[in-house]
């Protein structure tokens, strides 16, 4: 009994993969690995002329922070905080992904950058 138990039977390994959905294109997957992110300028800080941004779902905060700072030409000195939802702001080695999939609405996640404490 134990070894019937340990293998499924041949019907149950049909139905097992029947009811997995087959794979689509590598379009749905390259759409599922990026996220639509728009950064919306707060205060005095600089507006980014590109505001929708392709992000990957595992690119942390920070990462996304650096990358403003240095598109935006900031000095080392100039600091520049992330917010969500014009609310809070997010740890540092939050992920974007995460932040999408509990904050994201229409298929983008905004965030609100400025180089002053704003909000939280």
């Amino acid at each position: 009994m134990s070894d019937n138990a340990e293998s499924p039977t041949e019907t149950q390994k049909d139905e097992s993969t029947a009811s997995q959905p087959p794979q689509d294109d590598s379009t749905t997957n390259e759409e599922k690995k990026k996220i639509d992110v728009l950064l919306k300028a707060v205060g005095d800080t600089p507006i980014m002329k590109t505001k929708k941004w392709a992000v990957e779902r595992g690119r942390t905060v920070q990462s996304l922070a650096q990358f403003i700072a240095r598109f935006l030409k900031l000095d080392a000195s100039e600091q520049l905080f992330i917010y969500v939802n014009q609310s809070f702001a997010p740890s540092p080695d939050q992920e974007v992904g995460v932040l999408f999939e509990c904050f994201g609405s229409d298929g983008k996640l905004v965030l609100h950058y400025c180089k002053s404490q704003a909000w939280g």
